[in-house]
């Protein structure tokens, strides 16, 4: 019989929808927290070491905002280090686990001062060599965003994380590789990593969201598996959920009207709470596999199965034959599979019509 998987932690991704401002993030927090989530996870960064002056928007950004530079765009969408140092607070207050997605190993570490239980790296830095080490030297958990990237991309950065778990100086390609394929390596990574089938659109259409890809990724890989998911609607993480995801990652807001480049494709509050509550009902749903009757069938077997009955007048000592038996309810007498046992055999005593036949 398998084991009931524990259940898969689910994080609501706050994001930028803050839109700068620290009172709403401290809302967000109790928002996060009212709907059941596990964490709630926000983005650190600073523009200027994550963006060029030249660095135009992505279409889903342009359509939300209008054209631009994203420097112009992070900057508004900042938050300070003492602003966490409160959203960490809260979250304690509230019992909800405080996680940031860093973009740089600074900001990474600053995190981990405020007693950040997991990392969490985001899809676009999945070639960031400088933040796969400082995560894997963090001696945390590891969460993984692989959209747009490949099975090769994921091996790679894999690769990275792999080298700095075991604890290796050299870098480079082949040292990567050399990691991930040492036993010790992949034994660390399993340990350590969750990996997320992730696409990254906002919002993203379903036939581009490829859940199939989570088992892939975990065949692949030895991983365990989840989801950030960037669909509209709670469909489909609830589908990832049945599917043994682990993690889910999904956006929220408290309005969806709010200007910013993430809101159109955010769940808001009630959604969330829908969100948490349907996920949780598919992993009661799933069970652990063994096919038996469960507690409340018992009741439903008495009433819905048949016994067997005479199907007339019996002498004792008359032979049992087909005709002169019966299948009726309730199931609380021998079972009708048991028929071919009486056949030919004599009654043991008189039975009226109607009346359940004893076993042999």
């Amino acid at each position: 019989m398998s084991p009931t998987p524990a259940p898969c932690l689910i994080i609501a991704e706050a994001g930028v929808n803050h839109n700068g401002s620290l009172e709403r993030a401290l809302e967000m927090v109790a928002v996060a927290a009212h709907a059941g989530a596990d964490a709630i996870k926000f983005q650190t960064f600073r523009a200027e070491q994550l963006a060029t002056a030249g660095a135009r928007r992505a279409a889903y950004q342009a359509r939300e905002l209008g054209d631009g530079d994203q420097l112009s765009m992070l900057r508004g969408l900042e938050l300070a280090d003492a602003d966490f140092a409160r959203l960490a607070a809260r979250c304690r207050e509230l019992g909800i686990a405080f996680l940031s997605t860093a973009f740089e190993p600074e900001g990474l570490d600053m995190l981990l001062g405020l007693g950040m239980a997991r990392v969490k790296i985001p899809s676009g830095e999945i070639t960031n060599p400088r933040l796969l080490l400082a995560a894997a030297r963090s001696g945390r958990p590891i969460i993984l965003s692989t959209g747009m990237a490949t099975e090769a991309d994921v091996a790679a950065a894999l690769g990275v994380l792999a080298c700095g778990l075991l604890g290796w100086t050299r870098r480079g390609d082949a040292a990567f590789a050399n990691a991930l394929a040492d036993p010790a390596g992949r034994r660390a990574v399993a340990h350590r990593v969750t990996l997320l089938q992730c696409t990254s659109a906002y919002p993203a259409p379903p036939d581009s969201i490829n859940l199939k890809a989570m088992h892939t990724l975990a065949e692949r890989f030895g991983l365990a598996v989840g989801l950030s998911d960037h669909s509209q609607g709670i469909a489909v993480p609830t589908a990832a959920a049945a599917l043994g995801a682990r993690v889910i990652e999904k956006h929220f807001t408290l309005d969806r009207t709010l200007p910013g480049p993430d809101h159109a494709a955010s769940l808001e509050p009630d959604e969330l709470a829908a969100m948490v509550g349907a996920i949780r009902t598919v992993e009661a749903a799933l069970g652990d596999g063994h096919k038996a009757p469960t507690e409340v069938e018992h009741d439903t077997a008495r009433v819905a199965r048949r016994s067997i009955v005479a199907a007339r007048p019996i002498a004792a000592g008359e032979p049992f034959t087909e005709e002169a038996l019966a299948f009726r309810r309730p199931g609380t007498g021998l079972s009708p599979m048991a028929c071919w046992t009486l056949l030919g055999r004599p009654a043991g005593r008189p039975y009226a019509a109607g009346e359940m036949i004893d076993a042999p």
